[in-house]
């Protein structure tokens, strides 16, 4: 049985193995493929991996050996789930195989936008310290933890860790689930939208990109929040309209934001959030541990051979 690999760059930049491709039959592995290059890279495979490369239905169509296409990742926008369906192709994904870095990763822009460490820096290069004469440290960002309130906006595998991280900061947790408002559980305090906007100091975004969640992010959204609140999103680029983002930081409104996702990736040289003030963009890598991508890799040979000897795999999308 073949296999190929769209677009593994991003999974595995030259410092993991796709070897356990070798089970399943022979192999070839793309770093990026052009659309236009897509039908006749996968050939006569049967097992396609891919990470942005669309698997439409025209690809399908041209392809018919495909029994089997895995996202690379959670995320499977790319494939066309419907057409696979119809043609019986089964369809998979890798969910939390990065639960922990990227929980991980949250943690560090909170503590990033808390504290200013460059800032610090600057005083030492400067050839001065805390406590000389006419040294005004206090200028420097650097806030203490404890005893102030976090809100979780989606609190699935990813936003819960997130949550116990801040716990043992001593921090109060608040999260957002529609499920569960008015329940405590796990040390998370679970109330509605307009509690958790007004009594955040810090907000985290961990919803899934929906219908209902696009742009949630707006200016009716970002003036119910705290006034001088902090705003992460290592979710999902799309939940934030970033021009009211800009707006609010720019008016003082929010003290800061840190964003590791953007609507679109790179954001244009002219997208607003790249002067806001107080404002870290990261490049999207809160998934890129290679721990998280060795997990990835795992799960993507666990599924493969579910497939193989059921004709299901474990992660299937539908």
């Amino acid at each position: 049985m073949k296999s190929v690999v769209l677009d593994g760059f991003a999974v595995n930049p030259g410092d993991l193995s796709w070897d356990f491709l070798s089970e399943f039959g022979c192999y070839r592995v793309y770093d990026k493929t052009a659309a236009c290059d897509t039908a006749e890279r996968i050939g006569d495979a049967s097992i396609v991996l891919t990470n942005r490369t669309l698997i439409t239905e025209e690809v399908l169509a041209q392809c018919p050996n495909i029994r089997y296409v895995t996202a690379l990742g959670t995320g499977y926008d790319m494939i066309d789930v419907a057409a696979c369906r119809r043609r019986g192709v089964e369809v998979c994904n890798v969910p939390g195989y990065s639960t922990v870095s990227v929980a991980q990763f949250a943690f560090t822009l909170l503590l990033a936008l808390t504290t200013d460490l460059q800032g610090f820096r600057g005083i030492v290069k400067a050839g001065t310290w805390t406590g000389m004469p006419g040294l005004a440290y206090q200028n420097v960002r650097y806030t203490e933890l404890a005893g102030k309130t976090v809100g979780i906006y989606g609190c699935g595998a990813i936003g819960r860790r997130f949550g116990a991280l801040c716990l043992a900061f001593a921090m109060r947790v608040l999260g957002y689930r529609r499920s569960l408002i008015g329940v405590t559980k796990e040390g998370i305090d679970y109330v509605g939208e307009e509690q958790l906007l007004s009594e955040s100091d810090i907000l985290s975004l961990h919803c899934p990109l929906t219908e209902q969640t696009r742009r949630l992010v707006d200016r009716d959204f970002l003036s119910r929040l705290k006034p001088g609140a902090f705003l992460i999103n290592t979710s999902r680029g799309a939940v934030v309209n970033e021009e009211a983002l800009a707006e609010a930081l720019e008016s003082g409104r929010l003290a800061g934001a840190a964003l590791d996702v953007m609507c679109s990736e790179p954001p244009a040289p002219d997208n607003p959030l790249l002067r806001a003030p107080n404002c870290i963009i990261t490049p999207h890598c809160a998934w890129t541990t290679k721990e998280s991508r060795l997990r990835l890799l795992d799960s993507l040979a666990l599924n493969i051979r579910s497939f193989l000897a059921t004709g299901a795999g474990v992660n299937r999308v539908f």
